[in-house]
């Protein structure tokens, strides 16, 4: 695999390091992306699942829907995609990996660094007191789970139609890339904002923006290098590379 000389040199030298991710990334494992003909919204439509009034006038609607993409998910296993961002964590003294994905295969991977702008489908919260549940499950009698501290309906925490991305990951995820050196974009379509305008930050910052993807995307023009394929992929071979790199220094 090719890259240019400037990207070999940070992956050997780079002691900042940014990466976000999309749903490409989590498709090689599995897990349908949202967009596209065949992704999660083209059967049903987004404001019937997941908006805050929506799941108000029928909770039951909507852990259903979010109980069968648990299933889908648990079903799966994180990809060598995965497995080398979580090892480039390992080789780099600031690393930050944000993701837009809510499957937590980032963290089943082995990834601790991570900011999750979107959610983690593993875990719920209540709605009237905000108590968190990693357990919380749709029972036998299909009704929606409630909180064992106050009887208030939990609800999945993922961020919805509507709703601001969690404060505190995204200040996170703006502060690491005003300070890296090297961004990857992996596998996002770069049109759902905030998000999208995270690359753009870095550059403006100083980074170096690498984006991998197996097509173009509306950030493709703007970026650095582009290094076309899936994550499963290009990852392994960037952070093979870095390893024999950061060996040699050492």
């Amino acid at each position: 695999m090719n890259w240019s000389p400037h990207l070999d040199a940070l992956l050997g030298s780079a002691d900042s390091i940014c990466v976000l991710t999309g749903a490409g990334i989590s498709a090689e494992s599995g897990v349908a992306t949202f967009r596209g003909p065949d992704g999660l919204w083209a059967k049903l439509k987004p404001e019937e699942l997941a908006n805050f009034d929506a799941f108000m006038r029928n909770p039951e609607l909507v852990w259903e829907w979010y109980s069968e993409r648990k299933r889908i998910i648990h079903d799966v296993a994180p990809n060598a995609g995965h497995r080398a961002l979580a090892e480039m964590e390992s080789l780099v003294r600031d690393f930050t990996l944000v993701t837009q994905n809510i499957d937590n295969l980032h963290r089943r991977a082995g990834s601790a660094k991570v900011r999750e702008l979107h959610g983690n489908i593993e875990r719920s919260f209540c709605v009237s007191c905000g108590r968190f549940d990693n357990s919380a499950t749709v029972g036998e009698d299909r009704k929606p789970p409630r909180c064992r501290q106050c009887g208030g309906l939990m609800r999945p925490d993922v961020v919805w139609f509507g709703e601001m991305l969690p404060q505190e990951e995204m200040e996170a995820a703006e502060d690491a890339c005003r300070r890296c050196e090297l961004f990857l974009s992996v596998g996002t379509s770069a049109v759902v904002y905030p998000a999208a305008g995270l690359p753009l930050l870095a550059r403006a910052s100083g980074a170096y923006i690498v984006e991998v993807n197996t097509e173009r995307t509306d950030i493709s023009s703007r970026v650095n290098e582009t290094l076309p394929g899936g994550a499963g992929t290009v990852l392994p071979a960037l952070v093979e590379r870095m390893k024999e790199l950061r060996k040699a220094r050492s």
